[in-house]
C-alpha cells in the first residue's frame, strides 16, 4: 500500500485520520448514494470502499469487519450481476420488493446464528477486545448484504440496526471520521427504506 495512505490526513479528537480512511469513507457515501437510487455502479464502489476499510479496520484491531470487507468485496460481484440481470422466482426483472413471513423467519433466524458464530470465532481466533460487538455488526451485515443483493426493502432495517452498533465501536476505536461516516449510514439508512417503499411491488418468497 502507497505510504501515502497511511499518512495522516487530519486529526480529530486526538486521533489521526490517515488518508485511507478518508477514501474509503467517500467510495462508500457514493456507494449508498448508488444504493438508494437502485443504480448499479453502486456495486464496483462498494468492492473499492471495501478493500480500502479492510486495511483501516485491520490496523485498528476490528478483524471481524476486517474480514467482512473481504466477504463484502466477492459478493458485491455477485450483488452487481443480481442487480444487472437478476429475476424473481416468477421469471419478472428483479424489483424491490417485501419479504414473505417464511422469508422474514428465515432473516432472523440467520441474524440469531450469524452473531453468536462470528464472536466465538473471534474470541478463539484473534485477540479482539470486542468480540461481541464486532460479531454483531459483521453477523448481521452477511444477512444484510444479501438481503440488499436480492432487493429486498428489509436490508435497510438490517443495515440500521447494524450502523447504529457500528457507531459504539467505531467510538471505542477512535476512528472518529469513520463514526461520522456511519451516523450519516445510519440515517440514510431511513432514507434508503422511505425511498424503497415508494417501489414495492407484491411481497415475494
Amino acid at each position: 500500500m502507497p505510504a501515502f495512505f497511511s499518512a495522516p490526513a487530519f486529526v480529530l479528537w486526538g486521533a489521526p485520520t490517515t488518508w485511507l480512511e478518508v477514501v474509503a469513507a467517500v467510495l462508500a457515501l457514493l456507494m449508498v448514494g448508488c444504493n438508494m437510487r437502485e443504480i448499479h455502479w453502486g456495486w464496483p464502489l462498494a468492492i473499492a470502499s471495501s478493500l480500502l476499510y479492510f486495511g483501516v479496520f485491520a490496523q485498528a484491531g476490528i478483524y471481524g469487519d476486517a474480514g467482512l470487507q473481504i466477504f463484502f468485496a466477492v459478493v458485491a460481484l455477485w450483488g452487481w450481476a443480481q442487480w444487472l440481470r437478476g429475476h424473481r422466482a416468477d421469471g419478472s426483472a428483479l424489483h424491490v420488493a417485501r419479504l414473505a413471513p417464511r422469508g422474514m423467519a428465515f432473516s432472523l433466524l440467520a441474524c440469531a446464528l450469524a452473531w453468536p458464530a462470528v464472536a466465538f470465532f473471534l474470541m478463539r481466533f484473534t485477540d479482539s477486545d470486542v468480540p461481541w460487538w464486532d460479531g454483531f455488526a459483521t453477523g448481521l451485515s452477511l444477512v444484510g448484504q444479501f438481503l440488499l443483493g436480492r432487493k429486498f426493502i428489509e436490508n435497510w432495517i438490517v443495515w440500521l440496526a447494524v450502523n447504529a452498533v457500528s457507531i459504539g465501536l467505531f467510538i471505542h476505536k477512535g476512528l472518529w471520521l469513520t463514526v461520522g461516516l456511519y451516523a450519516v449510514f445510519a440515517a440514510l439508512s431511513v432514507a434508503g427504506y422511505l425511498a424503497w417503499r415508494g417501489r414495492l411491488r407484491p411481497v415475494v418468497a
